[in-house]
């Protein structure tokens, strides 16, 4: 998987984050502060960074100018100040996206991945969650180390899923997603689906969260 560094100088925040991404198949190098962040960029090849704002000795937004200098690996910057100058003055500096304390440690780990596939750190034709490797050019999934045999539509489904992570659809949109406008089924046929799909990836089937009056959506549990 890839090579994530995390620069925050509150090591309880610092070490949630590590758990996340270490679940989800990263290599994980921490930074105390800036300086120490420059160093390990220097030292190892990273893949992506997770940048905190306010830090001693250099700031992220000087760490994340600098780093931008030495590489065009994505940065993630985390701040608990919502003011939009600072979010702009990230963008502008080279940030590729911006989360705002107290954030999702599931919501954070789904952006680092999308940064990731959309960097080609991760293999373009593998797709990762949890226990589950999805492989577009093969058409062959695997939960858990195990080859799981699927229809077309619960491929299709699933992958829809997996490059849409913690979005929630309904079932109306999957069903136009999937099956396109001119199917004539109804909306069972997506529970119908959404449930042989689940049995079949086993404890993996967990991902696929179900929300009562809303629909689905593909949840990035660790």
């Amino acid at each position: 998987m890839a090579n994530v560094l995390i620069v925050e100088d509150e090591k309880q925040i610092q070490e949630i984050i590590a758990g996340y991404m270490q679940r989800g198949g990263h290599t994980c190098f921490t930074a105390d502060d800036g300086i120490d962040a420059l160093m390990v960029l220097k030292n190892n090849p990273m893949d992506l960074m997770i940048l905190d704002i306010m830090m001693p000795n250099l700031d992220g937004f000087t760490v994340c100018k600098m780093a931008r200098e030495m590489s065009s690996l994505p940065i993630i910057l985390l701040t608990a100040r919502e003011n939009e100058d600072d979010k702009l003055k990230g963008y502008h500096l080279g940030a590729d996206d911006y989360m705002t304390k107290p954030f999702s440690p599931k919501v954070l780990l789904a952006k680092a991945n999308a940064l990731l596939r959309r960097s080609c750190a991760l293999p373009a034709n593998a797709i990762n969650a949890g226990k589950i490797t999805l492989i577009p050019a093969s058409h062959k999934v695997f939960a858990d180390g195990q080859e799981v045999v699927l229809t077309h539509m619960e491929y299709e489904l699933l992958h829809f899923f997996m490059v849409n992570p913690e979005q929630i659809f309904s079932r109306d949109q999957l069903l136009n997603r999937i099956w396109g406008y001119d199917f004539e089924g109804t909306t069972r046929t997506v529970d119908t689906h959404i449930k042989t799909l689940r049995q079949k990836l086993g404890d993996e089937g967990r991902h696929i969260v179900t929300l009562i009056r809303s629909g689905y959506k593909f949840e990035v549990t660790v």
